[in-house]
């Protein structure tokens, strides 16, 4: 879906679009070089865009780990109650 959304963008970019009402009539036209460089620019825009995501990602990381420092965990599991359970009947013959 977001990719045809961005063809839709980039196609109207490289469109030239001229009306005539005295002929009652449209003439669309397609530039393919503005096109191709409306995808450039789109390109390098989410490009920049991604680079700044993995900015903001790296230094949030950076500041929870300063934050919270190092943290040693001790987990001991342990019942501390009788076994319960019914031992198995007997078979009987």
């Amino acid at each position: 879906m977001r990719t045809i959304i961005l063809l839709a963008m980039v196609s109207l970019a490289g469109c030239n679009v001229e009306n005539d009402p005295a002929k009652d009539q449209v003439t669309v036209k397609y530039d393919e070089a503005k096109i191709k460089q409306s995808a450039a620019t789109a390109g390098r825009t989410a490009k920049e865009v991604g680079k700044g995501i993995a900015n903001v990602a790296k230094g949030t990381g950076e500041a929870i780990k300063r934050e919270v420092g190092d943290v040693d965990v001790d987990v001991k599991v342990s019942r501390n109650r009788a076994e319960t359970r019914d031992p198995a009947p007997e078979a009987t013959p």
